[in-house]
Order: structure tokens, then C-alpha cells, then sequence
């Protein structure tokens, strides 16, 4: 081996050659006589008994680094060769076109050309043979697209029709493309951004992967429960190497596999490169993934190497090639890649004699042009083709291809070729001479956009092509009809007339569940997700009732069987129970959150989990959720800083109410009662599905027991939005005191304690959503400050606490969450919360160590009479006493 090889592993020595090797012609006269399932037979009885503990024998993972699919077994191409190897030329180049006068005119707009290099014949065949769209006769493929490809999948739809040139030229330019009447082409997957083409966003990788496995999933989930027909409809992600090694792309693989997804397909663009450099460029991704891979459960095609190399094959019984590449590293062939035909035949076939004769009837520019299997549409058509018919499991089609092929010196198998944005006079034109491009030298240094016209050969085929595939994709539709919402008092009655009964926001959520449940037009379409809690949260009564899914049904019976409450796992089970991962239960949530896009049928998922557990973890597939326009109620029970007592640091949240804030389509609500969270159910069901707004909802829940009183009258449209006045009495008070979620109670007992110990008049306001008050106070600001001339509108929190009078916030969430309304008030604020780490210990000590227990509201309630010169302070010092107020030596977001 010369120096750029390694060998992965030290075969121990042959003690007996002969011996061995009758052993090997023995296997062959088996296969020859009695042919490959006798064999496989034979070895699979052998390797029970060397598995035995005083053998102890394991079998190496992994096939040599060849094709799966032999020449011999290939299909034949059905299709016009020649014409789509043209179109694939055509994209590319308007791909590349489209990148680089972006970055001519505007250097930091960015933008990548080497990642669609390299998968462009990936996507192609995908296009013209197996990706389906959706029409009225048949609801469509799913399709995650690698995101960095996104300009090629932007320049065939200019081919198609669907974007025109001035879209092209105002790639990643969505704000100035208005002013042109263009179409902005967002950077990558976005369908809050571009509606009618995308349907996943995939840019933040490994969410793609993952999601497109639960997307899968629910397909079966639909078909099982008899919702829809899904049988015949296939999920197809291409992906890369590099996003391989993102946990949420390899976290659910046995999901897929033992889940028998066999409507999965994924193709991994093995180009061997990140970045930076090489994705192992010390090993071999594609041995590694199909370890990997394998060991999941999953179906494996290697597609490493074009059908040039089919021939070399055939004439190297001897093995000479496999043992070569087993030796050879990533880091290897990427250098090879990059490296031309004279260097290929000195460095890799020059390895041995053997390779050197092998490539003896090889010109340097036939060997520069050997295809990986990733660029060759024949082999490529053939691994799809396989991974169509095969049954049972997931495929995994794992491509070799050369990152920024065809691009030559300027970016083929460079290191900086992920950051190629820009290419000179010589690099374009030598890019239209690869490609066969019919435009001038200057045509070509001008990166103008090429189209043939319409009555061409080639126009003709894409388009009878994706017409006998259902239609043009990307695509994404919202057809599906309104869902009508029960009346509130069917399911909540017991909640929005309380009456003092004794509850926690959960169990009245649980109990509302159950109501929604049996209305015989929305109950099938409720979707209740839980992580691994269901029994925590007081759903156990639904394992029952409407069952846990599973592809498989109940193989067992439960250790709990005679209990009223025992588990049950069922085929058209409606409760999705994802074991202990968020990730995994969220992507649920957000498959049936888009149902109404992505299958055109609404349905009503509910993901209920420990709030700490929500935003803070799993924050990425949120945004992706915003971005799909996903609908449905998103549920932080054990909510708060200081109602999961002994839990401490690590589960208790005072957080994620400010994070849901800053998601645009998010709205985030923090009731105090279950009337108020009966309210926001309804309102969201019918903002989500009836008048199909695409936002969804964040609210807590709390598990602390308290006394539930009814909502008053005519205050619901105040609890959505975000603020009303609850203490009942009249007359001018001093001071106004806001309370949220579990710390209301606090607040409503500080007020009593004021007026009882001090004398002082304070209103009591419950907030049900700072964000949601904060939002239109900045909607109503900007309109003011843009209509000068004009009648200055009034916002719901200024018309609420207008004026002078102090008010002091108290909530279990850090103080930034009160602080969001601060801005648009004129009076003094005062913002009391649990800024700092998590505690072990009762919730009366908590919330006496964060300082927001009804104690510590009336203390800030005195203070801030006290600096407006109402009262003395004095009266503070008083207070101190009376509740026996300690100066801790730190304040407790310091220790």
C-alpha cells in the first residue's frame, strides 16, 4: 500500500492456507449446485453455532465497498437517457448561474453551489421516475429535499415554468424581490416563506431526517385508525453524510425499522465532505453508515460506484479493486476527486500491479471520468427502483458522489468547495464545456440563465415526465376543509363553572380531553401525545378508552390486565406514546399538526409534557414546527419554577414561556384557572380549525391542586387577550397588582393581606399572556407612530392599566416574561419572578426563597407606594418584620 492507504483492521495469520481454502471452494460448490438460499442457508446455521460462548465468533459488519445491486440485476432504464443527462446539464447550470450573480451583485447574500453538484443526478432520477405529486386522484409523495440543494430544485422549477427569471435572479433576496414584482427565493426549505412550494423546512439539519420518519409514521398511524388511505404513498429524504452525525438524524432509526416503515425512503449523498473537510477522513462514511444503518434494522443499498467501473470488475477476479478501496480512506478520495485522470492512475491504480493492468486500456481522461454511483442516473434509477419494491423495512440508499462535481479546479473535492460562491471567466466556461452547454464564451461569463424553448425535445420530456408522476413538486396545498368545534359548555362547563372545586389545570386539560373526545365529528381527529408521562399527567383512564397505538396491536398481556387503568396498545389506537423522547414525540405532534397540508385532512394533536422539557430541549423542532405553519396545542404541564417541589434544578421551568414568546406564530398562554384555560382551548380550536389560521398554541398547565373558581361573566375575550380584572370591587385603588399560572393565588391573597394589615386598595388583574398583550401593544405603536395624522389607536394592555398607578407582576417564570409589557406602560412596574436555578424543597419555601410568595408581592406592592411618596418607608420595614422577611446574603438568581 502506498502511503495514502490504511488498512482498518489486521487480519490474523492463516495457520492452515489449505485448509482454508477448501473450506471457501466447498462454499462455492454449494452456491454452484444448489445456488444462494442454500448457501445463505448453510452460513446462517454455522453462524449459530460459532456464536456459541466457547466460539465466541461475531460477524464483521458491513459488505465490501461495492455496489449492492450488481450490474446483472440492474432493471432496465425506462427512460430517455440522453435527454435527461441534458436536462441534469441545464439545472446544473442554472443553479450555478443563480448563486453566482447573486454574489457577483451582493457578496453576502451567500449561497451554496457544491452540495447540488454533487446530488443533482440524485434528484433528477427522483424527478423524472419516483417522486409522485399530489392531484385529485392521489394525495402525493413526501419529499425532504437536502437543503443546501434547494437552487437546484429552484432551477428546474424555472425549467417547469412555476419561477420565472427575475424569481432566479432574486435568489435570497425575498424583501427587494417585491419592489420587481419577483418571486424572493428563500436560502433553504421554508414554507412560512414560500407557501405554495415547500412543504418541510429541512435547513437546520437532522431535523429533516427525523421528521420525515414520524411523517412516515403517521402516514400508518392515518391508515390504521381507518382516517385515510395512505398504503401506496412513499416518504423520500435525501440527505447528507455530514447530517448524519446530528443526533436527531440517527435518533429514531430503530423507530423506523421496528415500526416495519417500509414506506421509507432515504438517500444520503455520501460526498464524502462537510464543511470544513472531510466527513471521515480517516475511515469511510459509508462503511460506517452502513453499520449503522444495518444494525437499525434497515434495508442498505451501497451505491459507490457508475457503470464505467463495471467493466474493471469484470476483469479483476482476483479482487485486486475491492481490496484496494478497503484500504483506501475518505480523506483519500476526496483527494482523488479533486485530483485529474494522471494523478488518479499514479495514486490509486498504481497501487500494485494488478491495478496498474486493470488500467493499462485507460486513457487519463477516461479514467478522470469514472463515475461514482451517485452521478450515474442508470444506477442511481436502479438502487430507487429496489428500494421501491422492497418490503418490510425502511431503505437507506447510500450514494457516492464527488461534492462540487464538475466544477474542476475551482471546487471539485476542495476543501473550501462548500464555501464555492463565486467562480472566474475560465472556471464558468470550462463548467459549460463539462456540461456540453449550448451557450457562447460570453453567454457563459455572464451567467445568464439558460431555457430551451418549449417545443424542444427536452422541454417536452420534463414535463410529460412529472405529468405521468401526478404533477409538479415541490408543491404544497391547503385544500382540506374546516373542522367544525363543539360548544364550550359540552366539555367545559365543570370548568368555567368551578364553583370552588378543588383541581389542577391538568386534570381539568384531561378532563376537557375526554369531552372533545367523544364529539362523534372532531374525536377521531384528536391526536394526544405524551413523551413517556400519560400516567404522571392523569390520562392513564385513556389506554383504555381509546388506546395506545401500535402497528402491530398487543402481542402481551399486561402485568396490569385486571386493573381498570391497564395499558393498552392497539392497532387503531389513538394516543401516540413515544417512550422517553421529545424529540420524537414533537415530530409526532408536528406530523399531525400539518396533516391538513400535507394530507389535507385537519387534525387535532395535543403534546403534553414536562415544560422544562419543551422549548428549552427541543427548541430547533419548534422553530422547524413554525416554519411548517403547524396547528395544534402544544402543553407545558408541571409548569413553573415552584410547583414541581422536590424535583428541583433540572425539572423545573421558569423559562419556556419567554422562549414560546419569541416564535412569531406562537401563542403562549400562562392560565391561572381552568376556566381561563377552557376559554383559550376554545378559541384556539377555532382559530386553528374552523377559521384555519396557521398558528399554534403554547399554554401550562399546572399540577397544583387549588380551588377553581367560574370565570366570570363576559371576560373570555380578555382572557385571549392577555389581561382582566378579577378582585370584583369598585373605587380608586392605589396600586395594581398582576398575577399568572400558579402564582395568581399568591397575588389575590397579598392583595387581601394589603388591605387587612395596611389599608391599602390594590386591583388584582389576572394575566393570562404577557406575549399576547406585549404583541399588540407593539402592533398599536408602530401604527401610531406610522399614522401621524391620524386618531392614535389604543392598545388592550394601556386600556387596562393606564396611568400613574404602581403595578407590581408576580409569576413563576423568570421576570423578563411580566418585563415584555413594561415598555408600553407609564407607570412604574415591578416585575417579581424566579430568575436562577431550580430548588429542592416545598413550594412554600420555594416561592419564599425566589421572593415571589404573597409576603414578597405585599413587600414590593409597599415599596413602590413608599418611592412615589404614598407611604412612608417605614411602613416596608414594618412589613419585613411582620412576615418575617430575611435579607438573604444573595439574591437567589446568584447562588
Amino acid at each position: 500500500m502506498s502511503d495514502h492507504s490504511m488498512q482498518t483492521s489486521l487480519s490474523p495469520i492463516d495457520s492452515d492456507p489449505q485448509e482454508t481454502s477448501e473450506w471457501q471452494d466447498a462454499l462455492g460448490s454449494v452456491l454452484q449446485a444448489a445456488g444462494p438460499a442454500r448457501a445463505r442457508f448453510i452460513l446462517d446455521r454455522l453462524s449459530e453455532s460459532a456464536r456459541q460462548p466457547t466460539i465466541g465468533w461475531e460477524p464483521v459488519r458491513g459488505t465490501p465497498y461495492v455496489n449492492t445491486i450488481p450490474a446483472d440485476r440492474q432493471p432496465p432504464f425506462n427512460g430517455d437517457l440522453a435527454t435527461e443527462e441534458r436536462l441534469g446539464s441545464i439545472i446544473r447550470w442554472n443553479a450555478l448561474a443563480m448563486v453566482v450573480r447573486a454574489n457577483k451583485a451582493y457578496g453576502e447574500l451567500g449561497g451554496h453551489i457544491a452540495s447540488y453538484a454533487s446530488a443533482a443526478d440524485l434528484f433528477e432520477v427522483g424527478f423524472n421516475h419516483f417522486f409522485r405529486g399530489r392531484n385529485d386522484s392521489f394525495q402525493g409523495d413526501l419529499v425532504f429535499y437536502q437543503a443546501h440543494s434547494a437552487p437546484g430544485v429552484y432551477a428546474r422549477a424555472f425549467l417547469e415554468g412555476r419561477l420565472g427569471e427575475n424569481d432566479l435572479a432574486h435568489y435570497r433576496q425575498e424583501i427587494g424581490a417585491r419592489a420587481s414584482g419577483a418571486q424572493g427565493l428563500c436560502s433553504y426549505p421554508h414554507p412560512w416563506l414560500m407557501p405554495d412550494f415547500w412543504q418541510f423546512p429541512t435547513g437546520s439539519m437532522g431535523i429533516g431526517p427525523i421528521s420525515s420518519i414520524y411523517h412516515a409514521r403517521f402516514m400508518r398511524y392515518l391508515q390504521h385508525r381507518g382516517l385515510l388511505d395512505t398504503a401506496d404513498r412513499k416518504v423520500w429524504g435525501v440527505f447528507g453524510d455530514g447530517e448524519m452525525d446530528e443526533p436527531e438524524s440517527m435518533s429514531a432509526l430503530t423507530l423506523a425499522s421496528r415500526e416495519g416503515l417500509d414506506n421509507l425512503v432515504w438517500v444520503v449523498n455520501c460526498n464524502l465532505q462537510r464543511l470544513d473537510g472531510p466527513v471521515r477522513g480517516n475511515g469511510r462514511i459509508i462503511d460506517e453508515l452502513e453499520a449503522l444503518f444495518s444494525g437499525a434494522g434497515w434495508n442498505v443499498i451501497k451505491l459507490v460506484w457508475g457503470s464505467d467501473w463495471d467493466g474493471l470488475f469484470a476483469r479483476d477476479p482476483g479482487g485486486a479493486l475491492a481490496k484496494a478501496f478497503a484500504g483506501t480512506v475518505d480523506g483519500q478520495l476526496q483527494t482523488f476527486a479533486a485530483k485529474d485522470g494522471r494523478y488518479n492512475r499514479e495514486h490509486f491504480f498504481g497501487q500494485n500491479a494488478e491495478l496498474m493492468a486493470l488500467a493499462q486500456g485507460l486513457t487519463d481522461e477516461q479514467i478522470d471520468k469514472l463515475k461514482r454511483g451517485g452521478h450515474d442516473l442508470v444506477k442511481i434509477h436502479a438502487a430507487y427502483d429496489a428500494a421501491t419494491r422492497h418490503q418490510g423495512r425502511p431503505t437507506v440508499i447510500l450514494a457516492q458522489t464527488k461534492k462540487g462535481y464538475g466544477m474542476g479546479e475551482a471546487g471539485q473535492g476542495r476543501m473550501t468547495t462548500h464555501q464555492q460562491k463565486k467562480l472566474d471567466r475560465e472556471d464558468l466556461i470550462a463548467f459549460r464545456n463539462r456540461f456540453q452547454l449550448p451557450l457562447s464564451d460570453e453567454q457563459a461569463a455572464n451567467l445568464e440563465f439558460f431555457k430551451p424553448a418549449d417545443d424542444s425535445p427536452e422541454m417536452r420530456y420534463l414535463h410529460e415526465r412529472r405529468a405521468a408522476l401526478g404533477g409538479y413538486i415541490p408543491s404544497r396545498r391547503v385544500d382540506a376543509e374546516a373542522l367544525a368545534v363543539p360548544p364550550i359548555a359540552g366539555y367545559a362547563e365543570f370548568a368555567l363553572k368551578a364553583d370552588g372545586k378543588e383541581m389542577s389545570t391538568t386534570m381539568a386539560f384531561v378532563r376537557m380531553l375526554g369531552g372533545l373526545l367523544k364529539d362523534p365529528a372532531l374525536g377521531p381527529r384528536v391526536v394526544p401525545i405524551v413523551a413517556d408521562e400519560a400516567r404522571t399527567f392523569g390520562m392513564a383512564n385513556l389506554f383504555k378508552t381509546i388506546g395506545i397505538y401500535s402497528s402491530v396491536g398487543q402481542r402481551y398481556q399486561p402485568e396490569d390486565i385486571g386493573s381498570v387503568l391497564s395499558y393498552r396498545e392497539a392497532r387503531n389506537g389513538q394516543i401516540l406514546e413515544e417512550g422517553i423522547s421529545e424529540a420524537g414525540a414533537v415530530s409526532s405532534w408536528v406530523a399531525a399538526a400539518t396533516s391538513y397540508s400535507v394530507h389535507g385532512m385537519p387534525m387535532l394533536p395535543f403534546y403534553i409534557y414536562y415544560s422544562m422539557f419543551g422549548f428549552q430541549r427541543i427548541g430547533d423542532l419548534i422553530w422547524a414546527a413554525a416554519d411548517q405553519r403547524s396547528r395544534g396545542f402544544l402543553l407545558g404541564a408541571t409548569a413553573g419554577r415552584t410547583t414541581l417541589g422536590g424535583e428541583g434544578l433540572q425539572h423545573q421551568d421558569g423559562h419556556s414561556l419567554l422562549m414560546a414568546s419569541t416564535v412569531p406564530n406562537c401563542r403562549s398562554y400562562d392560565p391561572a384557572t381552568a376556566g381561563e384555560f377552557a376559554v383559550i382551548l376554545d378559541h384556539g380550536m377555532r382559530q386553528m380549525l374552523e377559521q384555519q389560521e396557521d398558528c399554534f398554541y403554547y399554554v401550562t398547565l399546572m399540577n397544583e391542586n387549588q380551588a377553581q373558581p367560574s370565570l366570570p361573566d363576559g371576560v373570555a375575550q380578555d382572557v385571549i387577550k392577555g389581561l382582566y380584572r378579577c378582585d370584583g370591587t369598585s373605587g380608586e385603588a392605589q396600586l395594581r397588582l398582576l398575577g399568572s399560572g400558579t402564582i395568581f393565588h399568591e397575588v389575590a391573597q397579598a392583595a387581601a393581606l394589603l388591605a387587612a394589615d395596611w389599608g391599602v386598595h390594590a386591583e388584582v388583574w389576572s394575566a393570562t399572556s404577557y406575549a399576547e398583550l406585549a404583541r399588540d401593544a407593539r402592533a398599536v405603536e408602530r401604527w401610531n407612530r406610522l399614522h401621524p395624522g391620524e386618531t392614535p389607536r389604543v392598545s388592550h394592555l394601556e386600556s387596562c392599566l393606564s396611568g400613574q398607578r404602581p403595578i407590581v407582576a408576580a409569576s413563576d417564570y423568570v421576570r423578563a416574561w411580566p418585563q415584555l409589557v413594561a415598555p408600553y406602560l407609564d407607570a412604574r412596574f415591578v416585575a417579581l419572578g424566579t430568575d436562577g436555578f431550580g430548588r429542592s424543597d416545598t413550594r412554600s419555601a420555594l416561592r419564599a426563597f425566589f421572593e415571589i410568595d404573597r409576603h414578597h408581592v405585599v413587600l414590593a406592592a409597599l415599596s413602590s407606594l413608599a418611592r412615589n411618596g404614598v407611604i412612608e418607608s417605614s411602613v416596608c420595614a414594618h412589613a419585613m418584620e411582620r412576615y418575617q422577611i430575611r435579607v438573604a446574603d444573595h439574591a437567589p438568581w446568584e447562588c
